[in-house]
């Protein structure tokens, strides 16, 4: 996979506002032949799984629900060398410094006229131990609207805090949730192949998808040092992504 950009330099105005509100939206980021090898990987994922749910006999709605498909990057090469590549390198170093490692990577699917949302919430509320924030890298794989879930962002002047707060567990949907504040946050309205880059410490929120199409999304997480849990157990992944400012490059 080359990861060649288009629009994906990291500008000082990028780090600004991610310094300032928390997050940037790199638009039409990704090039083209890079983004059709990605869309066909997740596909071939999405595949597997619904095989694996009509061997068990579930009914083709339950079959094209969401799905959430934990570590590509360590099962698929062609994804690792996107994930581990110059761009997606040049985002880590400008976000959380010249050390990072890949904390966590998923591909989530909304399926077609299905799919939950997602209550306001921090990627931190999630990790139930003191951390240094980290970044996701939201990589839309579809054109990108309210219709289809996409995600709204709560820029840090708007939410009140920069810091990550205690989260409340909605027992009926298990998501927890952050915010209960009115604001609307910032739509994240993009084409296929941009990347909303924000703070694991940024409110955010998805919708439904009421179209009769997949909604395809990337989520790559990049975290400035190996999170290590209070039983002193590592939290998730801990892949090399740089170095003293130099790029790793996909684990061998």
């Amino acid at each position: 996979m080359t990861t060649a950009a288009r629009n994906a330099v990291v500008s000082a105005e990028h780090v600004r506002q991610y310094h300032d509100e928390g997050y940037f939206i790199l638009n039409r980021a990704i090039a083209d032949e890079d983004l059709a090898r990605l869309q066909r990987k997740c596909m071939e994922f999405v595949d597997r799984e619904r095989q694996a749910a009509a061997a068990k006999g579930l009914t083709k709605q339950q079959q094209d629900g969401k799905f959430f498909i934990t570590f590509p990057a360590s099962q698929d090469r062609d994804v690792a060398e996107f994930v581990f590549g110059e761009m997606m390198t040049e985002i880590a170093r400008a976000t959380v410094g010249d050390d990072a490692v890949l904390f966590y990577d998923q591909f989530v699917v909304k399926g077609p006229e299905r799919g939950q949302s997602f209550a306001w919430h921090q990627d931190s509320g999630y990790v139930a131990f003191r951390h240094r924030p980290y970044v996701t890298c939201w990589v839309a794989l579809d054109d990108m609207s309210e219709v289809n879930g996409t995600v709204s962002i709560l820029p840090y002047s708007r939410a009140g805090t920069r810091d990550r707060v205690e989260h409340v567990r909605n027992e009926a949907t298990s998501d927890m949730v952050g915010y209960h504040g009115d604001d609307p946050g910032e739509l994240v309205v993009v084409p296929a192949g941009s990347i909303a880059v924000f703070s694991s410490t940024v409110f955010h929120r998805s919708g439904v998808n009421t179209t009769p199409n997949y909604r395809r999304v990337y989520v790559v997480q990049y975290a400035p040092q190996r999170m290590v849990r209070p039983d002193g157990k590592q939290a998730s992944r801990a892949d090399p992504v740089l170095n003293n400012g130099q790029r790793c490059g996909p684990p061998t």
